[in-house]
């Protein structure tokens, strides 16, 4: 068993060594607080909140409309998607951030299940987040497609001649187990399918390379590991070849090849930018593209190797002494297939979250039983770990 003075020195001796330490005087983190839900939602950035201000002082407040060109607003959806998409593998014009992550979800199915007419499957994972799951079935009802719920190991071999689109979340938003992007995705292509991944707790915090596994459609999460604030924009991303074939089912003027041409008829831009519907909120908008600048010079595996420091020094310290106090471990013990939180089992999750909270530790629970402990690279430390293990053996 490791003794907890032995881990505050073996902690600090890898926050002083960490080469992300520098990224965590960009965060504005509120004193005598312990965060663990960036999981959830991000901490705020000093950036985030410099760039609201300029918006409502200065570009909103004193030069009013003529920001729209003056200050780039119109194109704020495609620059933050530039920003983004280095942190999921994929290319320049691929990745454009708009609406709620359901809400891309929902123009990325239908817009793969329209590529594939004639097919009447729509696969997904039974214990998908539940709104994937809403939206999943509305896409399918609109396509006359059959929704088949398979366990999350079943997915690779539930594609087949019928099956138009296959979903799946890349992290499990209970357990962190991460699921087999490049696998899953190559054999739904085998069965003649599309791949639609949900990287709402991927981005920012675990590595995936969309254009190297050939993933068709992706969305994902802007206030998470993004740390967009909350409700921030999400993002979409559809591979190059796939954008001259786009039919999404929310058009609208922010998509048009000419939007200020008015006319009744509607012709989509080309590329990612047709995957957009209406008008960006400036503000938010802003403070996601803002806060993406924590991430600049940083590297995914840097970022990863990071993550596992931490989620492995949680599970080591919370095997030997939360273990024999009633908790499990509820998340994959080996770091190679668990993302960047950590859940718990106990009886009483829900009672231990509000008494942790009460002293200045936050985290979540999700029911039945699961207490979930998010560790964000950028801002969390060794020091943060052990003092949180504490905290649950008191």
């Amino acid at each position: 068993m490791t003794d907890l003075t032995e881990a505050r020195a073996r902690a600090a001796a890898l926050d002083a060594a960490d080469p992300l330490a520098d990224r965590r005087h960009l965060f504005d983190l509120p004193p005598g607080v312990a965060y663990f839900d960036g999981n959830s939602l991000g901490a705020r950035t000093h950036a985030s909140r410099a760039a609201a201000l300029e918006v409502l002082d200065d570009t909103w407040g004193t030069r009013l409309i003529r920001s729209w060109k003056e200050a780039g607003w119109m194109t704020l959806t495609t620059r933050t998607g530039d920003r983004i998409a280095p942190l999921v593998g994929a290319a320049p014009g691929t990745v454009v951030a708009c609406d709620s992550t359901s809400v891309n979800l929902y123009k990325a199915l239908s817009a793969a299940a329209a590529l594939r007419p004639g097919r009447t499957r729509l696969v997904i994972d039974e214990a998908t987040f539940p709104t994937d799951g809403y939206v999943a079935a509305s896409v399918a009802e609109r396509h006359g497609l059959e929704v088949v719920a398979v366990p999350a190991d079943a997915r690779a071999a539930a594609a087949d001649e019928r099956t138009a689109v296959v979903t799946a979340t890349h992290v499990d938003y209970r357990s962190a187990r991460i699921l087999d992007l490049p696998g899953i995705t190559a054999a739904a292509h085998a069965a003649g399918a599309l791949a639609v991944w949900d990287l709402a707790h991927t981005a920012g915090a675990v590595p995936v390379d969309l254009a190297g596994a050939d993933v068709d459609l992706a969305v994902g999460c802007g206030y998470k590991y993004l740390n967009g604030g909350p409700g921030a924009p999400a993002f979409v991303y559809a591979a190059p070849r796939l954008h001259a074939g786009l039919r999404q089912p929310l058009p609208g003027w922010f998509s048009h090849a000419d939007p200020f041409a008015f006319t009744p008829g509607y012709e989509p831009v080309a590329g990612i930018g047709r995957m957009l519907t209406g008008t960006t909120g400036v503000l938010a908008m802003a403070s996601l593209h803002a806060a993406l600048g924590a991430f600049d010079g940083v590297t995914m595996e840097a970022l990863r190797a990071k993550s596992v420091s931490l989620t492995s020094l949680f599970v080591e310290l919370a095997q030997a002494h939360l273990a024999p106090l009633g908790y499990r471990v509820a998340s994959p013990l080996d770091a190679a297939g668990r993302g960047s939180h950590v859940a718990l089992a106990h009886g009483d999750g829900e009672a231990v979250i509000e008494r942790l909270a009460a002293g200045g530790v936050l985290a979540d629970f999700r029911p039945p039983d699961l207490l979930r402990f998010g560790f964000a690279p950028l801002y969390n430390t060794h020091a943060e770990v052990v003092a949180l293990v504490t905290a649950l053996a008191a």
